[in-house]
């Protein structure tokens, strides 16, 4: 099995037993690398609203998604446990994607040096990622969206 093989899994486990609005609304991790995510989420008859484009929602989602995974997925190749949270969310929606979202989180190397930070310190560690919403179908790199929010983690058990 593919390391992203196993992302997604992870994710689907995520999604189906933790935060079930997750799964809801079907997330796939397209890349994932040290120093960033890529997660789609279709747009299809859950994630749509009354106008044929994503669902405020489902935007959100998959912007928590793409900011949370990230963090998870370093601090399980360290061995280390954290509580993660965001604490803060500010959006700017810039046009209506009307076809599937991809979510693009590059705070890899911010997110390093948070878990490092947490890890030695034991204290909460609060830092603003961005995520930015694209439609490659249809405006290839052009954002439909654009998120900042504030990721909150805390080591715990180490």
């Amino acid at each position: 099995m593919t390391a992203l093989s196993k992302a997604n899994q992870h994710l689907k486990y995520f999604g189906e037993q933790l935060v079930p609005m997750i799964g809801y609304c079907q997330p796939e991790i397209l890349k994932l690398t040290d120093e960033s995510v890529e997660i789609k989420i279709p747009l299809n008859k859950e994630t749509k609203n009354h106008l044929h484009s994503m669902y405020f929602g489902a935007l959100a989602v998959g912007a928590d998604a793409a900011g949370g995974f990230l963090a998870i997925s370093k601090s399980e190749q360290m061995g280390k446990k954290i509580s993660l949270a965001f604490k803060a969310v500010k959006a700017e929606f810039l046009a209506r994607p009307e076809a599937d979202v991809v979510f693009v989180c590059n705070d890899g190397k911010l997110i390093d040096q948070m878990l490092a930070e947490t890890i030695e310190t034991g204290e909460r560690v609060n830092q603003p990622v961005r995520i930015t919403a694209l439609c490659p179908s249809l405006n290839a790199d052009k954002p439909m969206a654009e998120f900042e929010l504030t990721l909150s983690v805390k080591a715990v058990g180490n």
